[in-house]
């Protein structure tokens, strides 16, 4: 027998699952694919699918993924089949895939599906969604007591909130997704990750997880603090009115690398991190308040801090 077949038959059993069963796993369009047994070829179009796969261990498993996975390293030799949103179906088709792991944003997914490829549509939003998706791909793959990991991710986040200085609670912040400009609003994992940690965040709940805003709503919110990726902190200042927020005037910016940007904005295995790298940012800024000689300081440990 040989080695992939038996590590299903354990981890089968482990779930309850026979071996000659056949099960069925619901994705969150309301679809149904049935397996025969855990899938060993597989294809990611989302770098959080891609990483949370790895992060059950079974990155072995994938045979191409999007343009953007990138983490961790080993999925960066595997075959690209284009992006979520524009995914290349015969390049696809050509690597046979088990299961395609996507978005429920892609419109790809049915044409796939007239292909003959089981297809499961998956777009974590919240925390919430964060685990049940973990759990779903657990159940997918075989993988038993995948809840494990967001017990980490949860503990992780916990731990980031208790390092913070008591200043930081009364900070109003205003996360950018993208130079949309879109934001993260209270409704988002983000959003839910910065209310854990303890501040105000300037999008409220009703205007959706990533509304897309005009630039002038940021100015009238009028954020002590905005955190911001590298890809859009250089027209920043070119937005009509931004010179005059308490922000940019006192320099309370937490600048975000590149890499930072990815782990902050992929709901997934690396949330906790995320959660590190936004309370590093708010203590720095806490500090700055205090302390107005120490803002450089502050602006570049924030950059600095995956170098």
């Amino acid at each position: 027998m040989n080695k992939p077949v038996f590590s299903w038959l354990l981890a089968a059993c482990a779930l309850g699952i026979s071996a000659a069963q056949a099960y069925q796993v619901t994705d969150d369009r309301g679809v149904r694919i049935t397996l025969t047994q855990p899938p060993q070829r597989i294809v990611s179009l989302l770098p959080s699918l891609t990483e949370t796969v790895c992060e059950l261990g079974q990155c072995a498993r994938l045979v191409g993924v999007d343009r953007y996975s990138d983490y961790p390293a080993s999925v960066q030799k595997l075959p690209q089949v284009g992006g979520g949103l524009d995914p290349n179906i015969e390049a696809i088709v050509a690597l046979q895939p088990d299961v395609v792991l996507m978005a429920t944003s892609s419109r790809a997914a049915e044409r796939l599906r007239a292909l003959g490829l089981k297809v499961l549509a998956l777009e974590p939003k919240t925390h919430a969604d964060v685990k049940r998706v973990l759990e779903k791909i657990g159940q997918v793959l075989a993988v038993p007591d995948a809840a494990r990991i967001w017990r980490v991710i949860d503990a992780g986040t916990q731990a980031a909130a208790q390092s913070l200085p008591p200043g930081v609670a009364s900070l109003r912040v205003y996360f950018e997704v993208n130079p949309g400009p879109y934001g993260a609003g209270e409704r988002s994992f983000i959003g839910e990750t910065l209310t854990r940690l303890g501040v105000k965040n300037i999008i409220p709940a009703k205007l959706g997880p990533f509304p897309k805003l005009n630039p002038e709503y940021i100015v009238r919110a009028n954020p002590d603090v905005i955190m911001i990726g590298q890809r859009s902190v250089d027209n920043m200042g070119q937005r009509p009115g931004w010179q005059s927020m308490r922000a940019i005037r006192q320099q309370h910016l937490c600048v975000f690398t590149t890499k930072q940007s990815d782990v902050l904005v992929r709901p997934g295995p690396r949330m906790a991190e995320g959660a590190r790298l936004m309370a590093q940012c708010l203590s720095d800024q806490a500090v700055k308040r205090t302390s107005p000689h120490a803002g450089r300081r502050a602006h570049t440990k924030t950059q600095d801090a995956d170098a």
